[in-house]
């Protein structure tokens, strides 16, 4: 492997944004690594790109768990070297009310999309400090702006992860590391319930399109840093 090709970490790549935006960084010439509790899903994914004659880097991760991240990040390390830019895109959801959500559907969906991102950070960070440089791209919602119904605990772990990274962003200035926040609004993904996506699948956006913008805002020269995107349809939220 090219060394001075930057390596990418994509966590939730089985499907939707993850997807996307893992072909997307493969198809831009990118060392990419991508990660998914799906592990059927992400052989799919390399077999696609392996007949556009891209190569990707699948393993099997729980963010969740600690442990899992520290077996993938050492597997990325001995194929492709230290990692340059993490995509934190893993997430679940369960669309019920409040009190309908279980303790355990509750404590998946925190741990997760608060938790599971704060330890790929607490893993990449020290590489990124040492190295006085990296990329963190953070995978928020419109939900952590604005009321979605039926999503409570969606809602909270995707607040409390952008006051995260509201914070982690002035502490890592001064390392050059770059905090990005994608807030995307409606995306056409299997997040969806089916009859959410029946009924108004044709009002959200491409998944494709976010992942282009993430690449984009990568790209752009290392002394600039775009904070924050918030992505919606023309339509607004649906």
């Amino acid at each position: 492997m090219d060394k001075n090709v930057p390596v990418v970490w994509i966590t939730g790549a089985a499907s939707g944004i993850g997807r996307c935006t893992a072909i997307e960084f493969a198809r831009q010439g990118f060392k990419t690594f991508a990660s998914s509790r799906r592990e059927d899903l992400l052989e799919g994914l390399k077999a696609e790109l392996r007949e556009e004659n891209l190569s990707l880097y699948t393993f099997p991760c729980d963010i969740s768990l600690p442990s899992a991240i520290e077996v993938t990040m050492g597997r990325i390390s001995s194929l492709g070297g230290d990692i340059d830019c993490l995509v934190n895109n893993a997430g679940v959801t369960s669309f019920k009310p409040a009190e309908e959500n279980s303790l355990d559907e509750i404590k998946e969906i925190i741990g997760t999309n608060l938790l599971g991102s704060i330890y790929t950070i607490k893993a990449v960070l020290p590489g990124m400090i040492k190295r006085k440089g990296g990329t963190i791209i953070n995978v928020v919602s419109t939900a952590a702006l604005e009321v979605l119904a039926n999503s409570s605990a969606y809602s909270a772990s995707k607040a409390g992860l952008k006051a995260y990274s509201d914070v982690l962003r002035e502490e890592v200035r001064k390392y050059n590391i770059r905090v990005i926040d994608i807030f995307p609004g409606p995306t056409r993904t299997p997040m969806w319930p089916g009859e959410m996506l029946k009924e108004h699948g044709s009002k959200m956006m491409d998944p494709f399109e976010i992942a282009r913008m993430m690449v984009s805002v990568y790209k752009q020269n290392e002394t600039l840093v775009t904070e924050k995107i918030i992505m919606k349809p023309i339509g607004g939220s649906i």
